[in-house]
């Protein structure tokens, strides 16, 4: 079992080598766009230049799904973006700045305090026998776009989106979970299956199944096939495959609320002073945590002043990014406190947040893979995701 510290080293080597990554692959685009600018002078016209830079891919899930297999001898399934225990990554920040609180130059986005590396740092890091794992990130802009085909025979995607709206004072104004039971089978020989799967004890979370899934098996056995046990399952879909199932959950229960965010703007002089915490729930470990809170107009970056994290200010949205890359058993709480000039309390609202994890609420878990004309179990992989689609403070 690896310790908070060292998923916490991984998760910020990681991020090092990603962002490492980004910059070179805009001097290649920088690189590119020159050639292009050259031509156009020499010749009068375009021409066409192959991109030095990597392309990049939108997985969907980003890098914090969890995959669990079935039997062994399995492709490479961390093209997916998977991120399992084994590959979450540095040391806990102990209140780091990325952004220096210095006036932004005119113009600039983003404000971020990290030096540019170059490729040297990836190497150094391979001589000093660091396993570099491949991060495809999206490029700015891009919409998601498919995930690359799977290379298990059969593939089983869990995924749960939350829609969560908390009030400032304390409360639920609103809380839905919508989750998604997917199949993906690579062979037509492998498509005359039935899955068996298993489901926690909740009894707040609705399922319905798919109208070509036969709904008395699955009412009495939790087996999902087909009402035509002689049909196939469709194969080579694109995507997240074929949806089986379905679900919902609702509540207005807050001690569910996986994260709780408290916000304290309190005027003193001619300045205000910002306190905020979060309170994690036990029952998610929550990776790439960000806490988005707006401010005002700002001539300068905020004063940050406490953190448990790191943060960033966006000048151009005015808008000051709180990040935990890992909020586990260690870190269940946190703050942070800024200053900025005199400001009404309103605002610092509506905060936005997420966060993945690699648990659900539902905990539907594929138990096995039945073949109906019997013989053994096809090898099959399970990917599990929780993600936020909008989760705000208001």
């Amino acid at each position: 079992m690896e310790s908070h510290e060292e998923k916490l080293h991984k998760l910020v080597m990681q991020s090092k080598i990603n962002d490492t990554k980004d910059v070179m692959k805009r001097k290649a685009s920088e690189i590119d766009k020159s050639k292009i600018e050259k031509n156009r002078g020499e010749k009068g016209g375009f021409m066409s230049i192959q991109s030095m830079g990597s392309g990049r891919i939108d997985t969907g899930f980003g890098s914090d799904m969890s995959i669990s297999r079935n039997g062994s001898g399995f492709g490479s399934g961390s093209d997916f973006g998977l991120n399992t225990d084994s590959e979450t990554f540095s040391s806990k920040s102990k209140g780091r700045p990325i952004a220096p609180a210095t006036a932004p130059p005119k113009g600039l986005g983003m404000q971020l305090g990290k030096t540019k590396k170059t490729n040297q740092f990836l190497e150094s890091l391979k001589a000093e026998g660091e396993v570099i794992i491949e991060d495809i990130r999206p490029s700015a802009g891009a919409t998601r776009a498919a995930a690359p085909p799977p290379t298990d025979p059969i593939t089983l995607t869990v995924e749960e989106k939350l829609n969560v709206t908390l009030k400032r004072d304390g409360g639920v104004s609103n809380f839905d979970v919508q989750g998604t039971l997917s199949l993906q089978i690579l062979n037509q020989e492998d498509g005359l299956i039935q899955v068996q799967i298993e489901t926690g004890a909740n009894p707040s979370i609705l399922f319905k199944t798919h109208p070509n899934i036969n709904k008395e098996l699955f009412s009495n056995e939790n087996i999902l096939g087909l009402k035509d046990p002689n049909r196939p399952f469709p194969t080579g879909q694109s995507g997240d495959g074929v949806g089986l199932l379905k679900w919902r959950m609702q509540s207005v229960d807050e001690s569910i609320v996986p994260l709780s965010i408290n916000c304290w703007p309190s005027v003193s002089g001619n300045e205000t002073y910002v306190s905020i915490e979060y309170e994690a729930s036990s029952m998610f470990d929550l990776q790439n945590v960000v806490i988005s809170v707006p401010l005002p107009a700002l001539r300068e970056a905020p004063n940050v002043r406490q953190i448990d994290g790191e943060w960033s200010y966006d000048s151009r949205n005015s808008i000051l990014e709180w990040s935990i890359l890992l909020i586990d058993n260690s870190n269940r709480s946190g703050s942070m406190e800024f200053v900025v000039p005199i400001a009404d309390s309103s605002v610092f609202f509506p905060i936005s947040v997420r966060f993945t994890a690699a648990s659900t609420f539902s905990n539907l878990k594929v138990a096995n893979i039945l073949p109906p004309k019997g013989g053994p179990s096809p090898k099959f992989a399970q990917r599990t995701l929780l993600s936020t689609d909008n989760y705000q403070v208001v």
